[in-house]
């Protein structure tokens, strides 16, 4: 596993696993929030973020985190491992909730520069809608993966043991 796309619902963990990832395999981390927003939220054009995507992928050796759908066929034919959060939906909306009540205010280390955490009901929406919008999608694109290794990750407990098989090995 040299090149990782981390995909699945906003509060699924992705950031939190790739962060591990990235400190246990010493993999450079890339997260795709921070390519697309610019200071204070503003979006980046999809020329100016296929760009900054096209010039991470075509590294060596990456973790990229991050939903970008519009971008995740690309991602898939650059990657060698795939590993969807499938988890339940109450879970990912009361982590985002938790996140944003944690944070507010505060500019995450995965978003762009002055982009601080703020309350935003079509987020929340966008993650309670998530698996019905989203997730079929998803698993069609895996499937068409080739050669990309998927992990499918479908609770806490799940992401524990792949945590102790994967991480524990490469620290």
């Amino acid at each position: 596993m040299e090149r990782i796309i981390v995909i699945g619902s906003p509060g699924s963990g992705k950031s939190t696993l790739s962060k591990k990832m990235s400190e246990a395999m010493n993999l450079p981390l890339i997260h795709l929030d921070k390519l697309f927003w610019k200071d204070g939220w503003i979006e980046s054009s999809n020329e100016e973020f296929n760009n900054k995507l096209m010039s991470e992928l075509k590294k060596e050796k990456w973790i990229i985190d991050g939903n970008y759908g519009g971008t995740l066929s690309l991602r898939l034919s650059y990657a060698d491992t795939a590993i969807f959060f499938d988890l339940a939906r109450i879970l990912c909306v009361r982590r985002v909730i938790k996140r944003v009540f944690k944070n507010h205010g505060i500019t995450r280390s995965d978003m762009g520069s002055n982009c601080p955490e703020k309350f935003d009901l079509s987020f929340i929406k966008y993650t309670w809608e998530f698996k019905n919008n989203q997730r079929k999608k998803v698993y069609e694109k895996l499937e068409k993966a080739g050669n990309v290794k998927v992990i499918v990750i479908k609770s806490r407990r799940e992401c524990r043991e792949f945590e102790k098989k994967y991480l524990k090995q490469n620290s």
